[in-house]
């Protein structure tokens, strides 16, 4: 696995979720995806679709900064900063974010399998 494959799909991510765009999260995220929110709720990939689908979560803005990239075999962990405007459930979010996410190879695709973020002061 190459650094490079990782930047676009992070890139090609990071542009599912600004634009809502249900039909690459899912094939980007794994089934058995788990992610941790910064209220320490832990969401499957279903929850974080529905999230999406229903309209509940709209993104205004997302800046990310700050990558760093380890590839380590097959799998891959990427931290990112990220600067994100939006609502939750109509509950404004803005804030800036740490990211960090596991991309793992499978097959020929690269999947998220699992992730975690943290509000910086």
């Amino acid at each position: 696995m190459k650094k490079d494959s990782i930047v676009t799909a992070e890139i090609e991510l990071l542009t599912a979720i600004r634009n809502s765009d249900i039909a690459v999260l899912d094939k980007t995220l794994h089934d058995d995806l788990l992610f941790n929110m910064p209220d320490g709720q832990t969401i499957t990939k279903e929850f974080d679709l529905n999230s999406y689908r229903s309209g509940k979560m709209k993104v205004h803005s997302l800046e990310a900064s700050d990558q760093i990239i380890n590839v380590i075999h097959d799998s891959a962990v990427v931290t990112v900063t990220v600067s994100l405007k939006g609502t939750y459930d109509n509950n404004p979010i803005n804030g800036v974010f740490k990211y960090i996410r596991v991309w793992k190879k499978i097959d020929d695709d690269l999947k998220v399998i699992a992730g975690s973020c943290v509000q910086l002061a």
